[in-house]
């Protein structure tokens, strides 16, 4: 009888315990946004094949050789961006680690150091510029507080073989635009496919903050003789995967202001077929 009280406790504490950091977990999770979803709701969009939150980056491959300055795009799935400091769902903002592993406690905001490079503003690239070798290249989404959501990205190894140093890094960016990275021109895809957006020079925001000098992206999807199907990404979001009907498709993005509602730039369309599964 005494060992089955002594293993009653023992369950009983481990419930205990288990209930406790429960209630911890739920205290640090971020505010749910029920109405501003982070995968956007409609009958077209479908979940990533990976079925996972990522953080990327979007126009570098690993083992890749590059001049210094170059510049680093950064993707987002299933989630949203959102500038430091603020609160929206499971959105958040990316960093840049630069030769520097994951960190080993993700409850602990993330340094400001040159190897840990802070977006706060709701950025979605930068200019890198770094002397001859190798580097190894991870990004990671982290909350209001800097500390880092479980939403990264795997390494990525690139070489710097020269530093150019009559290159002004600013330069390299260009005009403040949105474009569609993906699908590209004329393109015919098979579904589920990909459409990514990106911004130069514009920061992205989840609407609820509604901070100023950001935008959301929101996509029209035309078809001839069928009226357009229109998607906000309001929670900030800067992709999304979609298994739509077969047909010819024009996509037109722009960049929506967060606090006033005006149109605050606009991509070159891209026309593209889907042909089906």
């Amino acid at each position: 009888m005494p060992q089955k009280i002594a293993l009653k406790g023992l369950v009983l504490k481990g419930l205990v315990a288990a209930t406790v950091a429960m209630g911890a977990l739920a205290q640090t999770a971020p505010p749910a946004t029920p109405s501003v979803p982070d995968v956007l709701v409609h009958p077209w969009v479908t979940t990533p094949p990976s079925r996972t939150p990522d953080s990327y980056i979007s126009n570098l491959k690993d083992k890749q050789e590059v001049e210094s300055p170059f510049v680093v795009r950064f993707g987002l799935s299933m989630r949203g961006i959102v500038p430091a400091g603020k609160t929206a769902g499971n959105s958040g903002h990316h960093h840049l680690l630069v030769n520097q592993p994951l960190p080993l406690d993700f409850t602990k905001p993330l340094p400001f150091t040159e190897k840990y490079i802070h977006f706060g503003k709701g950025q979605m690239e930068t200019v890198l510029d770094l002397p001859p070798g190798q580097y190894t290249l991870r990004m990671l989404l982290a909350d209001q507080g800097h500390i880092p959501y479980f939403v990264y990205s795997k390494p990525l190894t690139v070489k710097v073989v020269k530093q150019n140093k009559d290159v002004k890094p600013e330069g390299l960016l260009g005009p403040a635009r949105i474009e569609l990275l993906s699908p590209q021109p004329d393109s015919a895809l098979q579904v589920p496919f990909r459409i990514q957006f990106h911004a130069s020079g514009y920061n992205i925001s989840h609407i609820g903050p509604k901070v100023p000098d950001t935008g959301y992206f929101r996509l029209s999807l035309e078809r001839a003789g069928r009226k357009a199907e229109v998607l906000n990404f309001t929670a900030g979001q800067t992709e999304v995967w979609l298994a739509s009907p077969a047909d010819a498709y024009t996509a037109k993005l722009e960049l929506i202001s967060t606090s006033t509602g005006e149109v605050m730039a606009k991509a070159s369309p891209v026309a593209f077929k889907v042909l089906g599964r």
